[in-house]
């Protein structure tokens, strides 16, 4: 048997190697990965099978199957992330000695905030992007769960998430609240006779959608013994699933009143079948964020308080 070869001490070749791979895994492949590098196909084959040989590992299988990551790829993707995070932290931490703001912010979203008023998210990028001209900021959509575990990891810096439960290892900024509604559609032996206060077991004798991890959504919903016949891993999945006409789910009143003013969404009137949500940013508890990510925080807060001047009305 060949003996593999040893990781040594890392160069900048490594690092390098590193980026390129990491950019092919979140592209989907080397194809797609030749714009975000500005590079050849052909090179970033190169750099990939450079990485896999410094390694001794076989990380992806590419060709007319398509791309896929091998076990040991996935390990090497996840350490990856946590590699370049401490270099980005420690970018940071010199670029505070100089009083400089540089280098990447990384954010997560809870999905679709956007369209609630209450969320001024798109305020706090301006002003961030004011304050921090020479940062580039990558944002990502992902469910609660991946957030909380992402920022943990060091993937991400800061994470805006609906509040269910807290942790030691996190810091908490409260920033904004959502409601929850319970919606059918068309179709639905609900959706003519929405009237159903203090009928609970009118509704629960219905399939229920609901999200298919740990959130306020679930924990509503098994106090109330709805009966979960569809899971979801997203509000748009929990919509979909809603306009069947086969499930009632629950979904935030600003992204359903679309739906519900082209007639193809009703809210289900019931006293016990609606929640609250707040929304946080969360950061780790440690070590101390960076003053990039101090910035951005404290832009946050300033966007969801009463001293911002947006410029229109909400």
């Amino acid at each position: 048997m060949a003996k593999k070869a040893l990781l040594g001490q890392l160069s900048d070749l490594d690092i390098r190697l590193l980026r390129v791979f990491r950019a092919v895994v979140e592209c989907g492949g080397m194809s797609a990965a030749e714009l975000e590098l500005n590079i050849g196909r052909s090179t970033i084959s190169r750099h990939v099978k450079d990485l896999e040989l410094r390694l001794g590992l076989t990380l992806c299988h590419r060709g007319r199957g398509g791309f896929s990551l091998t076990d040991e790829g996935q390990e090497i993707y996840d350490a990856t992330l946590r590699l370049l995070a401490a270099l980005e932290s420690f970018r940071s931490g010199v670029d505070d000695l100089h009083q400089r703001l540089t280098g990447k912010l990384t954010l997560a979203l809870f999905d679709k905030t956007v369209t609630n008023d209450e969320a001024k998210l798109h305020d706090a990028l301006r002003l961030f992007a004011d304050q921090a001209p020479e940062v580039d900021v990558d944002i990502y959509v992902e469910a609660l769960n991946t957030i909380e575990r992402g920022i943990l990891d060091g993937k991400y810096q800061v994470g805006i998430i609906p509040a269910h439960r807290t942790s030691t290892t996190l810091d908490y900024h409260p920033l904004f609240s959502e409601q929850m509604d319970l919606y059918c559609s068309p179709g639905h032996p609900l959706f003519d006779n929405p009237d159903l206060d203090g009928d609970d077991d009118a509704i629960r004798q219905h399939r229920y959608a609901g999200l298919g991890y740990h959130s306020p959504n679930m924990e509503l919903s098994r106090a109330m013994k709805l009966r979960r016949r569809a899971s979801a891993y997203d509000q748009e999945a929990v919509a979909t699933l809603i306009r069947s006409g086969r499930y009632v789910g629950f979904l935030p009143d600003h992204y359903a009143r679309f739906f519900v003013e082209q007639g193809q969404m009703r809210r289900l009137d019931n006293r016990h079948l609606h929640y609250t949500v707040q929304f946080s940013a969360i950061v780790p508890h440690a070590p101390k964020p960076s003053r990039l990510v101090q910035t951005f925080i404290d832009c946050l807060h300033l966007a969801h308080g009463d001293e911002i001047d947006t410029g229109a009305e909400s």
